[in-house]
């Protein structure tokens, strides 16, 4: 639409303005759509021509497999950081857009664009080419967390009319098997997996037939997938007997426990507590302090949970204020503040860019008001 705006702004005064001026820029802006949809495509193909002929795969074993983890471990350039092979491999690969990869990442739209240009900029710099990895271990990590970061923009989308995007999640389930198939002893891999298909277990449960959501305490629970997640607490089970657990695995710890629980009252809280704790302390991540708050509620009272939320705020320890605003809004409601629970929901759907989650946020605010 700036792109439509602008054309409108060069063209108008010397052609003169139109007389249906919304379908004009409507048409403008849905031709420069097509047209950038058409430009990413084209620059996959590009890509992925690039990669199978600088690096053809000519053992015939390999041949007859997958490579589409072969290819996020080529994009996860040595040359790089961490934090720039992931950015760049979920945009050039995964093909998420530089503001879901921020959303992703708490971070300005802005930082992760110049990360992924100085991320190209240092390819170039080391001669343009793709190392191959020196074996199913190598560049584990960044990978396992462009497919974590590929299946939550999938579960939870960040903008757009849709609460999910099936696809991108189913893809990143699948990327899970791949990586297990060739590392089977790997805790945090079957970790990851374990933790999606427990997450994905609930999908049926999520959005009713109108595709609003449905918060974690009001699902179906019959309506979750029980084989989905008999076969992921066997994939955990199995995994956390080989060593010791990382951040994904803690997480699909804390996602088991809510999926065997026949409702939120018989959950063990308690446990989720502490492994919120464990993962707060091995990851210093916001977020696992923002779930802590929640969990913390359940066991201490609301009270207990707005105090570290608010600990958390006055540290601004978590630049998401959307994330912040929602959940001392639940844990508000919860307390029995209904004034300031619907100051806070509006504040949070104001903060949104999903219309689904921008609904339930108002839906929140306005169950509140009677």
């Amino acid at each position: 639409m700036q792109e439509a705006l602008l054309a409108a702004h060069r063209q108008w005064p010397e052609g003169g303005v139109p007389d249906d001026t919304f379908a004009w820029l409507l048409t403008a802006a849905r031709r420069r759509m097509i047209d950038r949809i058409r430009s990413d495509h084209h620059r996959r193909e590009r890509e992925r021509d690039y990669v199978e002929l600088r690096h053809p795969l000519a053992d015939a074993a390999v041949v007859q497999t997958d490579d589409s983890v072969q290819l996020l471990r080529l994009c996860c350039h040595p040359e790089l950081t961490r934090s720039a092979q992931v950015a760049l491999t979920l945009r050039a690969v995964a093909g998420l857009s530089t503001a879901q990869i921020a959303h992703a990442y708490l971070l300005p739209e802005a930082t992760v664009a110049q990360r992924i240009s100085r991320a190209k900029a240092r390819i170039r710099a080391a001669g343009a080419g793709f190392p191959p990895p020196l074996g199913p271990g190598d560049r584990l990590d960044p990978v396992l967390d462009v497919v974590y970061v590929m299946f939550t923009e999938g579960h939870t989308s960040s903008a757009g009319d849709d609460a999910n995007d099936i696809r991108l999640s189913d893809e990143a389930i699948r990327l899970a098997r791949l990586l297990q198939r060739e590392l089977p002893e790997h805790v945090e891999v079957a970790g990851l997996l374990a933790l999606m298909m427990l997450t994905d277990a609930r999908r049926a449960a999520r959005t009713d037939a109108n595709g609003a959501l449905i918060p974690l305490d009001e699902q179906d629970r019959s309506l979750w997938d029980r084989d989905a997640i008999r076969d992921a607490t066997e994939i955990l089970d199995d995994a956390l007997t080989r060593g010791v657990a990382g951040p994904y695995s803690m997480q699909a710890a804390i996602a088991a426990l809510h999926d065997e629980a026949p409702s939120t009252e018989t959950t063990d809280w308690p446990q989720i507590l502490v492994l919120f704790r464990m993962l707060e302390h091995a990851t210093g991540n916001p977020i696992a302090t923002l779930n802590r708050a929640v969990a913390e509620a359940m066991v201490h009272g609301p009270d207990a949970g707005l105090a570290t939320v608010d600990a958390l705020a006055d540290s601004r320890g978590i630049p998401d204020g959307k994330r912040l605003a929602s959940v001392r809004a639940h844990l508000l409601e919860r307390a029995g503040r209904s004034a300031e629970a619907i100051d806070e929901y509006r504040s949070a759907a104001r903060m949104t860019l999903s219309i689904p989650e921008r609904d339930y946020l108002l839906a929140r605010a306005r169950r509140l008001e009677g």
